[in-house]
């Protein structure tokens, strides 16, 4: 299908999602945001691993207030329920990991958009900010839920205070991303992940990120349940015994994703 503001393409089982509006440094406009989910619900519907990424020199710069009408009339507790919170739950809700390939800035929501993602690569020049305050705003698009959970609520509070830019390099420090590598070799690093992702236990993969990404509202006692719960159901997939049987076998698991 053809997209007005994303460009997709498909390698392998990754699909790839770039944000296509490096006019604007890939603002978030209504049409990118809705146009983003159609194409996550497609693509989820056939891939094993999703790339989100941005044309041009940015990820992504965040709401585009020149697409959100008279500043003064703007309802954004309508446009992050009706809009944003669909959108973060495909990425979170995924069946199949989601990467972020960071290749520039990522501003205020899409700074966020970025930490939805399973997994954040960025090149070493991209950097991360959260600049709501500057414009008298709090962090939204799940910034006040990834933040304190990925870096403590102290550099949270200070990230979120003071809207100065991380670098890639200190976030990957932080443990706001996976990884920040170098320019040069993070097309094909990012390629090589993604291919990693694709050709992986996909039904383990979904059981995993279930449980990490509740982990934080369950004690002991429930994680362990859900543990054993998805437990159950990956020892029963083909994915395990072709796991156990290329252990035995040593040689390269092929998995099949069932």
């Amino acid at each position: 299908m053809a997209w007005q503001t994303i460009r997709a393409s498909e390698d392998g089982g990754v699909t790839t999602l770039a944000l296509n509006r490096p006019e604007v440094m890939n603002a978030l406009s209504s049409a990118l945001r809705l146009e983003l989910a159609a194409a996550l619900r497609a693509a989820q519907a056939r891939a094993r691993c999703i790339v989100i990424t941005g044309m041009g020199r940015a990820f992504c710069s965040g709401q585009d207030l020149n697409d959100a009408g008279r500043i003064e009339a703007v309802d954004f507790e309508r446009i992050l329920n009706d809009e944003y919170v669909p959108l973060l739950r495909l990425i979170t809700d995924s069946p199949v990991p989601v990467i972020a390939a960071v290749n520039g800035a990522a501003a205020g929501a899409g700074a966020n958009l970025a930490l939805a993602c399973d997994v954040v690569i960025a090149a070493e020049s991209a950097s991360f900010i959260q600049a709501f305050t500057r414009i008298g705003l709090i962090p939204d698009a799940g910034g006040t839920h990834w933040l304190p959970r990925q870096i403590g609520l102290a550099r949270a509070l200070g990230t979120a205070l003071f809207a100065e830019k991380i670098s890639a390099r200190q976030a990957a420090d932080w443990g706001m991303i996976w990884e920040a590598v170098p320019d040069a070799d993070f097309a094909a690093h990012v390629a090589a992940r993604a291919a990693h992702l694709a050709n992986g236990p996909t039904v383990a993969y979904r059981a995993l990120r279930e449980t990490l990404r509740g982990s934080f509202e369950r004690d002991l006692d429930a994680a362990l349940a859900v543990e054993a719960r998805l437990q159950g159901i990956c020892g029963r997939t083909e994915d395990f015994r072709e796991g156990v049987a290329a252990f035995l076998e040593k040689r390269p698991p092929r998995f099949r994703g069932a």
